[in-house]
C-alpha cells in the first residue's frame, strides 16, 4: 500500500495521523499585530475526502465557533479518513470588535470569491478560497441569526443540488430552507469550484444558544461520518426527518412601538393567527398583527423596540401543520435527551 503523502497548506507540512493549526497570514492592525487566518488541520492516516468545517465568517455569530470548539474536542477525531480543516474564526477582525462586519464595513460573505490585490473583504476571501475550500469537496459553513434576532436550526441548500439536500437530511436540524444563492456569497463560489457547501443557521448573533451548539455539533458528526471521513458507528441517525420547506416569508412591522411576541422559533401557526400585538409607549393604541402566511416560525425579533417595516417572524411554509409538529418534537426531544459534551472525549 502506498502510503499518504502529507497535507501541504499555506507551505506548511502536517504529516499522516497528526493534526497542527496553520496560521495564515492576513493582515496587519494599524498598531501593527498581526492577523492570520488560522484552520486546525487533521490529516487521518486512512485515504478519504477532505472537507472543511468554518464559523464566524461573520465576526458577531459565536454559536458556530463555539460548535468548532467542542468539535475539535471530540475524540472521535483521533480516526479521521481523509483529511478535515477547521476554520474556528474566518473573521477575526469582526469577532475582536464584536461585530458581523469587517473594518471597512463590508460583510465578507457579499465579498467571494475575492482578489489578492482588492479590498481587505477580498483579500480575506481570496485566501479562504485558495487556501482552504478549493481543497476541499465538501464544506460546512456555521452562522447564526444578526444580533436581536434569533434562527430555529436550520440548514439552508439550494434547491437543484440533489447530494446537498441529501447531506442536510442526514444532517438532522430540524429544518431545511431551500433558499438562492447571492451574488459574493460563500454558497455561490464554492459551487463554481466543484465544492458542495451545507449552511447551518441558529441561534442569535453573540448569545450561545445549547440546543442550537448541540443540534449543530450533532449535525456535524452525523455528515463527517456519511461522507466517510469519521467511522460510522457512533451518533445516532435523527428521529424524525427534517422539515423541507422550500418556501418562506418574513412578516413585517405594521407600526413602531414595543413588540409583544406571542409565538417563538418553532411553533407553527395558520394563517390569520394573531402572533404579535405592537403599542405605543404611552398605552394609546395598540396593533394587534395576524400573521398572512402558515407555516413554521423559522426566526424571529427579540428586540421589544421596533420600527415600521422591521421584520418580525420568518415563517417557512409546511405541507401539513400535524406532521411538523410531530416531527419537530421528535427531533427537539432527542436534543433534549442527548448527553451534555462529555470532558473525557477530549483527545
Amino acid at each position: 500500500m502506498t502510503k499518504r503523502a502529507a497535507f501541504q497548506i499555506a507551505g506548511d507540512q502536517i504529516a499522516v495521523g497528526t493534526r497542527k493549526t496553520v496560521n495564515i497570514p492576513v493582515s496587519t492592525l494599524s498598531d501593527y499585530t498581526p492577523v492570520t487566518l488560522s484552520a486546525h488541520v487533521i490529516h487521518g492516516r486512512k485515504d478519504g475526502p477532505t472537507v472543511f468545517v468554518s464559523a464566524g465568517i461573520h465576526g458577531d455569530e459565536v454559536i458556530g465557533v463555539e460548535i468548532v470548539r467542542r468539535l475539535l474536542r471530540t475524540g472521535t477525531l483521533k480516526n479521521v479518513a481523509g483529511t478535515l480543516i477547521v476554520v474556528p474564526i474566518v473573521n477575526t477582525f469582526g469577532f475582536l470588535n464584536h461585530s458581523r462586519y469587517l473594518p471597512d464595513r463590508r460583510d465578507l460573505n457579499r465579498c467571494f470569491p475575492g482578489s489578492p490585490h482588492g479590498s481587505l473583504g477580498s483579500r480575506l476571501a481570496h485566501i479562504f478560497m485558495t487556501e482552504i475550500v478549493e481543497r476541499c469537496s465538501l464544506g460546512i459553513d456555521l452562522h447564526s441569526a444578526a444580533i436581536h434576532r434569533t434562527n430555529l436550526p436550520q440548514v439552508r441548500v439550494s434547491g437543484n443540488n440533489s447530494e446537498t439536500l441529501r447531506l442536510a437530511r442526514v444532517f438532522g436540524a430540524p429544518v431545511i430552507l431551500t433558499s438562492a444563492l447571492r451574488d459574493g456569497s460563500l454558497r455561490l463560489e464554492a459551487k463554481r469550484k466543484g465544492v458542495n457547501i451545507l449552511l447551518y443557521e441558529a441561534g442569535e448573533g453573540m448569545r450561545f444558544d445549547e440546543m442550537s451548539v448541540r443540534a449543530g455539533l450533532a449535525g456535524i458528526l452525523r455528515v463527517l461520518k456519511d461522507v466517510g471521513v469519521l467511522p460510522k458507528a457512533g451518533i445516532a441517525a435523527p428521529k424524525a426527518q427534517p422539515l423541507l420547506c422550500s418556501d418562506s416569508h418574513w412578516v413585517r412591522a405594521p407600526a413602531g412601538g414595543l413588540l409583544r411576541m406571542f409565538n417563538a422559533e418553532g411553533d407553527v401557526v395558520a394563517v390569520g393567527d394573531l402572533v404579535a400585538a405592537i403599542s405605543d409607549p404611552f398605552g394609546g393604541g395598540e396593533v394587534e398583527l395576524r400573521t398572512p402566511y402558515g407555516g413554521i416560525i423559522v426566526g424571529r425579533a427579540v428586540m421589544p423596540i421596533v420600527h415600521e417595516g422591521d421584520a418580525l417572524l420568518h415563517i417557512a411554509a409546511v405541507k401539513s401543520a400535524g406532521q411538523a409538529e410531530a416531527a419537530l418534537g421528535d427531533l427537539t426531544a432527542q436534543l433534549e435527551d442527548a448527553p451534555l459534551f462529555d470532558e473525557d472525549e477530549i483527545i
